[in-house]
C-alpha cells in the first residue's frame, strides 16, 4: 500500500461559499458549515463543531464527524493537500480526498501533516459491512454473524443477561417499509429518484424536531446551498427513509420505489413498535446517538403513529483510555477480548471480564468512563475486597445478644441509589461501608445477631449478584485449587521427610489428616500421588 504526504502549499486568492455538510445518504449534519476558498493545498478546522474548509473548489473533499460519513465535495485532480486542527478538536476523525482516475486517498487527522494511504475507488459509499464482505468475498450476513458471535461471547464472560428477543435490521424490510409508507400517507415523506425522504420542514411546522437534543432547526432551514448527491431532496435537513441503490451496493431489497435499503434511523423505530409496542419506557444507546439518529427516531414515530414511542432515553457516556478518547486512528484502540488476555501494548497485565464489568459499574453510566491501568488495578483489588465480605459472611457465627454494628438501613440506602438514575458507584460505596462492619465481626472487634447476619446475606446477594451482576469467576477459582494443591504437595513432602527420618508418627499423622478431609494419597517408588475424592 502506497503512503504519501501531503504537501505545502501557498495560498492563491480565495472564493467563499457556505455549505452544508452531510452524509453519505445525503443526510446534513446540522450545526456543521463548509466554506471552499481557491486554494492549492487545502486546510481543514473545527470551531464550535463546525467545520470550515479552505480549499481548491475544482476537487472533491469528504469528513467524518464523530464517526459519522460526510457527503463528498468534488476537488478535481488533486491528491495532496495540507490539513491542520485545534488542539482541542477531537470530533473529526477522517478526511477523505478522491481524485479522477478510481483513486482515493483517505486521510487520517493528526495535529499537524498527516499521512496518506491509497485505497480503490470502490470503497468509496459502502458501509462496513458491506466493505468488509466484498474484499474477504464473503456474503454480508457473515460478517455480521462472525461479529455478532463476537460480541455475545464478550456479553456472556461479562454475565450481561441476553435479550429476550435480539431482531436484525436486514431480518425486518418488510416492516421498515410499512413504516416509510406511513410516513408518506401521513404527509411527512416524499419520493424522489427512487429514494424517500423525511421531509423535516414540514414536521418541524407541525411538531418539534429537536425535543431530545434541543437543536433548532430554524437557523439552518433553507440557509445552504445544495452540494453534491442533495439535489433529490427538497431540503438539505431531510433525512433518508428509504435509498434507491447504486449498482455495486451489495445489499438491497425490493420496495414500492425502487430496489435500495431503509434509511438507517428506520430500523429502531420499526422493530421497536412491532416487539415493544406502539410506546414502551426505556430507549438507551450512546450520548453521540441523541443526534441525529434519536432525534429522528422520534420523528418517525410521531409522523406514523401520531406519537412518541418512548417515555425516556437514557445515554451512556463515552470511553477514554489513559485520558485520551479511544480510537483506532490514535492507536489506543482496546478490545475487551484484548482486555481478558492483556494481548494490547497499553495493558501491563490481563483483566477478568468481573474487573472490566466492576470497573465500569463504579463510574456513573452518564460519567466518562477512563480506562487505565492504574484505574483497573485498583478495581481489581475493590472486586476482591467486595466478593472476600461477601465469603466472610458464611464465616461469621452470630452471637446470642444484639448486635455491636447497625447494619439496618442498608437495604434503602442502596435501593434509594439504584432509584437515583441507577447511581451504581453509589451502591457501591454502601455495600464497602457493610463490608468495612463484616471485617469488623470477623476480626472479633463487634458482634452480630442472627437476625442482622441474614439481612446482611440477603442484602449483598441481591445487590451484589442479581443486580449489579458480579460472580466470582473460574479464573480465580482454578487459580485457589492451584494454590490448594502446592499446599497439599508441600505436606506430602514433608511427610516424605518424616518417612526418610523414620518419623512414622509425623508420617501417619499427615496422611491421615489429609484422608479425613476426603485426600487419597498413594505412595510411589518416586515420590507419591494424590486426588481429592468429591
Amino acid at each position: 500500500m502506497l503512503c504519501l504526504f501531503c504537501s505545502i502549499g501557498a495560498m492563491a486568492q480565495t472564493k467563499t461559499i457556505t455549505g452544508v455538510v452531510s452524509d453519505a445518504a445525503g443526510e446534513p449534519i446540522i450545526g456543521a458549515s463548509v466554506v471552499e476558498v481557491g486554494t492549492t493545498n487545502g486546510t481543514i478546522t473545527d470551531i464550535d463543531g463546525k467545520f470550515v474548509l479552505n480549499m481548491n473548489p475544482d476537487g472533491k473533499i469528504r469528513v467524518s464527524y464523530i464517526g459519522y460519513q460526510v457527503q463528498t465535495i468534488d476537488l478535481k485532480g488533486k491528491t495532496s493537500f495540507r490539513i491542520q486542527m485545534k488542539e482541542d478538536s477531537e470530533m473529526l476523525e477522517e478526511v477523505v480526498v478522491t481524485g479522477y482516475g478510481g483513486k482515493q486517498l483517505r486521510t487520517k487527522v493528526t495535529n499537524s501533516i498527516s499521512k496518506v494511504h491509497l485505497e480503490h475507488d470502490a470503497d468509496d459509499g459502502e458501509d462496513k459491512i458491506a466493505k468488509k464482505a466484498r474484499l474477504e468475498q464473503l456474503e454480508p450476513m457473515e460478517v455480521v454473524q462472525y461479529y455478532l458471535n463476537r460480541y455475545h461471547k464478550a456479553m456472556e464472560a461479562l454475565n450481561v443477561l441476553p435479550p429476550s428477543i435480539e431482531p436484525h435490521a436486514s431480518g425486518h424490510i418488510i416492516e421498515q417499509i410499512q413504516l416509510v409508507e406511513e410516513i408518506l400517507k401521513n404527509g411527512y415523506a416524499y419520493e424522489s429518484k427512487g429514494s424517500v425522504y423525511f421531509d423535516v420542514a414540514k414536521y418541524n411546522k407541525d411538531h418539534h424536531y429537536g425535543v431530545l437534543s434541543g437543536r433548532n432547526l430554524d437557523d439552518v432551514l433553507n440557509t445552504t446551498r445544495e452540494l453534491d448527491g442533495q439535489e433529490e431532496k427538497h431540503n438539505p435537513a431531510d433525512f433518508a427513509l428509504w435509498k434507491c441503490a447504486q449498482p455495486e451496493h451489495i445489499m438491497r431489497w425490493p420496495s414500492p420505489w425502487s430496489n435500495g435499503f431503509p434509511g438507517w434511523h428506520c430500523e429502531c423505530t420499526a422493530m421497536g413498535r412491532k416487539y415493544l409496542g406502539e410506546t414502551f419506557d426505556i430507549h438507551g444507546g450512546g450520548m453521540d446517538l441523541v443526534f441525529p439518529h434519536h432525534e429522528c427516531e422520534i420523528a418517525q414515530a410521531v409522523a406514523s403513529e401520531g406519537h412518541q414511542m418512548v417515555h425516556y432515553w437514557m445515554h451512556n457516556n463515552m470511553i477514554t483510555i489513559n485520558g485520551q478518547k479511544m480510537g483506532k486512528s490514535l492507536g489506543n484502540f482496546i478490545t475487551l477480548d484484548e482486555f481478558f488476555t492483556g494481548s494490547n501494548k497499553l495493558l501491563t497485565q490481563a483483566y477478568s471480564p468481573m474487573t472490566i464489568r466492576f470497573f465500569i459499574l463504579q463510574a456513573h453510566y452518564r460519567s466518562t468512563v477512563d480506562f487505565s491501568n492504574e484505574a483497573l488495578q485498583a478495581a481489581e483489588k475493590g472486586l476482591e475486597r467486595l466478593l472476600e465480605g461477601v465469603k466472610n459472611l458464611e464465616r461469621i457465627t452470630p452471637a446470642k445478644a444484639t448486635s455491636g454494628i447497625e447494619p439496618q438501613g442498608l437495604r434503602e440506602k442502596c435501593y434509594e441509589a439504584m432509584n437515583d438514575d441507577l447511581n451504581t458507584p453509589i451502591v457501591i460505596s454502601h455495600l464497602f461501608d457493610a463490608t468495612r462492619m463484616i471485617n469488623t465481626v470477623i476480626d472479633k472487634k463487634a458482634t452480630i445477631s442472627a437476625e442482622d447476619l441474614e439481612e446482611l446475606k440477603s442484602v449483598f446477594h441481591l445487590f451484589v449478584f442479581d443486580l449489579l451482576g458480579l460472580k466470582a469467576e473460574a479464573e480465580n477459582n482454578a487459580a485457589r485449587e492451584e494454590a490448594y494443591g502446592k499446599v497439599v504437595d508441600m505436606l506430602l513432602e514433608q511427610r516424605m521427610q518424616a518417612k526418610a527420618n523414620k518419623d512414622w508418627a509425623t508420617s501417619d499423622k499427615i496422611r491421615d489428616n489429609l484422608a479425613a478431609l476426603g485426600f487419597e494419597v498413594k505412595d510411589t517408588k518416586d515420590g507419591f500421588t494424590w486426588k481429592l475424592n468429591k
